[in-house]
């Protein structure tokens, strides 16, 4: 299922990013792999076709001799909890294979049943998609809002490469315990992210978690005189290098 190098491993850092500059930003600055998603500030929904293969032009590929586990595309599209219609279940599959076609190293994704329990169906069929490709798969935050975190990373053994998980908590350092109990399971690799600030990543790293995950984002404003929606007061974020060199130095990674 996975295609990451057979080899001893430090704990991977993970970083998410909207942007060609914040892909480049995050590997020079000793990241692992990237997450690409867009709106990132609501929890992220999918990346434009023109975004993924301008981040892969940039930063993709996977480099044995580094470590570097290249671009990771979320595939979410829309906000708003997690279990799909026939008509969205089929738009995940469309803009799964659009994302791994462009040549994406890994898919992030996440559905659950109405009972609060992973989807394991459709994430199964989104997987085998993904293992046409050579990529790897995540399990995204979907795992914090299921009935039972823990047994979800049991159910998804054998699907998925990684899960990404605040341990049910608002914040990975609060989650801390649940964390470890998931990192106990015999299932897929166990990614901790969630409000991760650098201070928490050593001890995150210390529960025996594959990685670390956080966005080590800043805001950026600008005047604006006219909000174009809700969510628009005229800044945005991007991803900060000093955030990103702390980040690493506190897992020991060398900048890229």
């Amino acid at each position: 299922m996975s295609r990451l190098p057979d080899r001893p491993r430090a704990t991977a850092l993970e970083i998410a990013v909207t942007s060609v500059d914040g892909a480049r930003v995050a590997r020079a600055g000793g990241a692992t792999r990237i997450e690409l998603c867009s709106a990132l500030e609501v929890g992220g929904v999918t990346p434009s076709q023109g975004l993924v293969e301008a981040v892969l032009d940039e930063v993709g590929g996977i480099e044995s001799d580094d470590g570097w586990q290249g671009v990771h595309v979320l595939v979410r599209p829309r906000l708003g909890g997690f279990s799909y219609s026939g008509e969205e279940r089929d738009l995940l599959k469309r803009e799964v294979d659009m994302i791994l076609e462009a040549g994406a190293d890994g898919i992030v994704v996440g559905a659950l049943t109405p009972h609060g329990e992973p989807d394991v169906e459709l994430v199964r069929r989104l997987a085998e998609e993904a293992a046409a490709y050579e990529a790897t798969v995540t399990f995204h935050r979907a795992v914090d809002l299921s009935a039972d975190p823990v047994a979800a990373v049991r159910a998804l053994a054998g699907v998925v490469d990684r899960v990404l998980t605040s341990g049910g908590a608002p914040t990975a350092g609060a989650g801390a315990a649940r964390i470890a109990a998931m990192v106990a399971v015999d299932g897929p690799d166990v990614l901790a992210g969630g409000g991760v600030g650098v201070d928490a990543i050593g001890t995150l790293a210390a529960l025996g978690v594959e990685g670390v995950h956080l966005s080590a984002k800043r805001r950026i404003t600008t005047a604006s005189r006219l909000a174009l929606g809700e969510a628009d007061d005229g800044g945005h974020w991007e991803t900060d290098p000093a955030v990103v060199a702390a980040a690493a130095a506190a897992l020991g990674l060398s900048p890229g």
